[in-house]
């Protein structure tokens, strides 16, 4: 379904504030598999999916999706096929719009755009159906802007535009991060019920423990720009949040002895 082989992305460079954010990461996704992706701020979690997702050409390496090369495809081109939550809950929606107008754009994805047939009785029908599971009462609202609405329920809406049209791949980047425990319960909740119910293909990146080992049937955890381990199956089930956190300290530990080493070069040389 996925498929990234040996892709390079680099920030900046040739200057001093060169980021080298991916460096040959190669992973691929099978057709209905819930990857979660972990790693420290600044390994490349983020810029994977926007890699994927096309919001930048990658440097070296290849994408497919599919079946269809998307490498070098903008990301107009790939929006069709992906769908997308990201971490602020004002991303992804248009505040002035009401909720059924919001939804009706995403119901639009692939197709010529517009709202013409937004009062049609069967679309508004359905919009009621879907959004009543939810159980946030939004179902008698939809005339409401959707500007008004909580991060929450926002995130839900947002959540529910993304896979309105089912998507070859759904990517949810830290979509409860901004969130409040109740709210991000109920999303984390909300997404795990319709990724199963649609068997959709997803790469969720998420910096909670707790997530990383209770979702998902498998889990990648990034450092500097690679992929560091890969868990799956029963390895992946067997996983408990403290084992992630002596996974953390393990590179922690060993960026500390690599920062040691350099400084020791940095004395003999200079």
């Amino acid at each position: 379904m996925l498929e990234v082989r040996g892709v390079h992305k680099t920030f900046y460079a040739g200057t001093p504030n060169e980021v080298r954010s991916l460096q040959g990461v190669t992973l691929s996704i099978a057709e209905g598999s819930f990857v979660i992706v972990i790693g420290t701020n600044g390994c490349g979690k983020s810029t994977l999916l926007n890699a994927v997702s096309g919001t930048f050409l990658v440097d070296a390496g290849t994408i497919r999706l599919d079946g269809h090369d998307i490498t070098r495809w903008p990301e107009y081109k790939r929006a069709p096929m992906i769908g997308r939550v990201f971490q602020n809950p004002f991303s992804g929606t248009s505040p002035n719009l009401t909720i059924a107008e919001n939804l009706a754009l995403a119901s639009r994805r692939g197709h010529r755009r517009g709202l013409g047939s937004i009062r049609s009785d069967k679309l508004m029908a359905e919009m009621r159906e879907r959004v009543s599971r939810l159980n946030m009462g939004l179902e008698t609202r939809l005339d409401d802007p959707i500007g008004t609405l909580s991060g929450g329920q926002r995130q839900a809406l947002t959540l529910m535009m993304a896979t309105w049209v089912k998507p070859k791949l759904l990517l949810l980047d830290e979509h409860t991060a901004a969130l409040d425990p109740k709210s991000a319960d109920q999303v984390i909740r909300l997404s795990e019920e319709e990724i199963s119910r649609a068997r959709l293909t997803s790469l969720m990146v998420t910096h909670s423990m707790q997530q990383a080992v209770n979702l998902g049937d498998r889990l990648i955890m990034m450092h500097r720009g690679r992929v560091l381990h890969d868990f799956e199956g029963a390895e992946k089930r067997r996983l408990r949040a403290a084992d992630l956190l002596a996974r953390f300290e393990e590179v922690r530990r060993a960026d500390r002895l690599d920062e040691s080493a350099a400084e020791m070069l940095r004395r003999v040389y200079v």
